[in-house]
């Protein structure tokens, strides 16, 4: 894939929403949520202001709102700002 984000943005891939609740209940399209939580793809160089904290291949929760969503190669992703990014998970 040839992108790359600017400035402080990153790009993510959203993981996949719950197909089934704990207690296998099936969930339909409409009713999922959007999922808050992804990888990081790929990462711009950071700004004069701030350094870049993530690195690709983090797994991170952002915002239910944040990003902006493209569809690359089939396949969808997010484009954000780092501070939009609230959490990476260890």
């Amino acid at each position: 894939m040839n992108i790359k984000p600017l400035s402080d943005r990153v790009l993510i891939e959203p993981v996949a929403a719950e197909e089934k609740t704990a207690s296998g209940i099936i969930i339909p399209d409409t009713a999922k949520e959007k999922p808050l939580q992804g990888v990081i793809i790929a990462v711009g160089p950071g700004s004069k202001d701030e350094e870049m904290q993530v690195k690709v291949g983090d797994t991170v929760l952002y915002g239910k709102y944040a990003g902006t969503e493209v569809e690359l190669e089939g396949k969808k992703y997010l484009i954000m700002r780092q501070s939009d990014v609230v959490a990476i998970l260890g």
